[in-house]
């Protein structure tokens, strides 16, 4: 099968079409023929050479740990799901290729109304905005603050944080991005120097909650705005977040977690934007894309 994938890590530019064995559904498993595959900046970690001590270190080595497609293989034991059901997931790796096998347990049912374009690129983010929002315990009338608020999982958290009751949600982003913040229901805020009394223009009496998703400069903003470092988490800034007692973030993903998520998606509560469809033979564009910053939705690839 082809897959995009790097013999060594480095820049987008190692990123290449390679052919290699078509993997096999084993007990518990499924076969996904994979339509469309998220691009995280996760992948482009592992590209750039990071290695997570639950990876398999062997190349060449294939990203994506979110795809959509459809069934074509089922292991021995599985019975929730058969050959020709439209389906979402989540993996570790292998998303950028024709197919991936995967445990019964990461997937879910794709409904109709969630385009295959969105349904590739909504596992990861929509998981991790569940998971930080959950973590900092968002409740009715809550004043929430998102820090990179108009990217992948930037989108899903606003949206979330309003699902779940907050009365106000802020979010920051370049200028360049604030209609569509408004359009999601966040009141945006410009990034940079003066970051801090911006945010305190906006919200005099504090926040409840926030969420980093932009870099260090916002989590040092988020501690000045909530009283409780328990209620604020980061994606992106760890060591700052260790230096001023914020608790980490537990990587708890699931299928029920994807669910929920779906369910939302369903009832009207998401609007997502895909920022650019890549085929899977460009996928280091998609790097490069994902790696410019300031991004507003998502970059997916097209693989069939």
């Amino acid at each position: 099968m082809k897959a995009a994938g790097f013999h060594a890590p480095g820049g987008p530019e190692v990123l290449e079409l390679i052919e290699v064995p078509t993997p096999e559904a084993g007990p518990g498993q499924v076969r996904v023929k994979v339509k469309v595959a998220g691009v995280l900046p996760f992948d482009v970690g592992i590209r750039q050479g990071w290695t997570p001590p639950f990876i398999d270190p062997s190349f060449p080595r294939i990203p994506g740990n979110e795809f959509a497609g459809v069934i074509d293989q089922v292991g021995e034991g599985v019975t929730d799901f058969e050959v020709g059901t439209p389906v979402l997931g989540f993996s570790v790796l292998g998303g950028y290729a024709e197919y991936i096998v995967v445990p019964a347990d990461q997937i879910v049912v794709k409904p109709d109304v969630l385009p295959w374009e969105m349904a590739g690129g909504f596992s990861g983010n929509a998981q991790g905005a569940h998971m930080a929002l959950e973590a900092m315990t968002i409740r009715p009338g809550d004043t929430v603050i998102i820090h990179g608020a108009a990217g992948g999982l930037g989108t899903f958290a606003v949206q979330l944080a309003r699902a779940w009751g907050a009365t106000t949600v802020i979010g920051t982003a370049s200028e360049a991005n604030h209609d569509y913040l408004r359009s999601i229901g966040a009141i945006p805020v410009a990034y940079g120097e003066g970051l801090l009394d911006r945010l305190r223009e906006v919200a005099p009496n504090g926040a409840d909650a926030a969420l980093d998703a932009a870099g260090p400069e916002a989590l040092y903003a988020s501690v000045e705005l909530v009283k409780d470092r328990n209620r604020i988490r980061t994606m992106v800034s760890d060591e700052a977040a260790e230096e001023l007692g914020i608790p980490p973030l537990k990587p708890l993903r699931s299928a029920a977690r994807l669910a929920e998520m779906v369910d939302l998606y369903v009832q009207g509560k998401f609007k997502l934007h895909i920022r650019h469809a890549y085929p899977l033979a460009e996928a280091a564009e998609a790097h490069r894309s994902v790696e410019s910053g300031h991004g507003r939705g998502k970059v997916v690839l097209i693989v069939s």
